[in-house]
């Protein structure tokens, strides 16, 4: 694996877990991180490059990644409003889509989540589901949507009550999700993040959407 790999939203829990696998697997000099705040992450004696961010299409115009993901996300009670969450989770995640084809990346891989639709009622998932929208209008070479269900993993500095609440139930909870309704399971986070590796190898061309039956299958 060459490719000259982006990622933003490294400061995450999927995005943390992600670089530090391909750091394991001896990507680190071909990796670069752009970030919203300081990377402050141990990875050992890793070469990778970080750049907080000043001007997210002019930095990526420079990388000219070959494959760019995206693990942005905030929730509504961190961005304060309505607007500031549409800015990060649609805006922000279609801005780096676009520059990131500009500058030649041929595949893209972006954590969304299940049910996201454009025309759903829930501003959540119509804001998802945008952001899904503005990633296909780019016609990247490969498109992978990563939708999961409740997302288990250690958060740090990122407390959430409910969520956490959500994740002390999902155990029971996944018992009685089956058939269609397995995509609403609980799933770890380093699953995902293991399914992106998986999925920086795929060629083939076209646009994929992966719940959680599918991302499991790359684990």
């Amino acid at each position: 694996m060459a490719d000259k790999i982006l990622i933003v939203g490294a400061t995450g829990l999927i995005g943390g877990l992600l670089t530090r696998k391909l750091v394991m697997q001896g990507a680190d000099k071909r990796m670069h991180l752009v970030v919203r705040r300081p990377y402050r992450e141990d990875v050992g004696q890793a070469k990778i490059h970080v750049q907080l961010q000043e001007n997210w299409p002019a930095t990526i115009a420079k990388i000219k990644p070959d494959i760019a993901i995206s693990c942005l996300g905030s929730t509504m009670k961190k961005a304060g409003s309505k607007e500031e969450f549409a800015a990060v989770d649609r805006d922000l995640v279609g801005s780096v889509a676009a520059a990131a084809k500009a500058a030649g990346a041929r595949q893209f891989i972006a954590i969304s989540s299940t049910m996201a639709d454009s025309s759903a009622s829930s501003f959540y998932l119509k804001t998802k589901g945008e952001a899904e929208d503005l990633l296909r209008a780019q016609k990247f070479d490969r498109l992978d949507i990563i939708r999961p269900g409740l997302l288990r993993g250690e958060r740090t500095n990122d407390t959430r009550l409910g969520e956490s609440l959500a994740i002390a139930a999902s155990p029971a909870m996944d018992l009685l999700l089956h058939g269609k309704f397995r995509r609403y399971r609980s799933i770890l986070a380093c699953d995902v993040a293991d399914a992106i590796v998986a999925l920086m190898e795929e060629r083939a061309a076209g646009t994929y959407v992966h719940e959680n039956d599918a991302i499991w299958a790359k684990v």
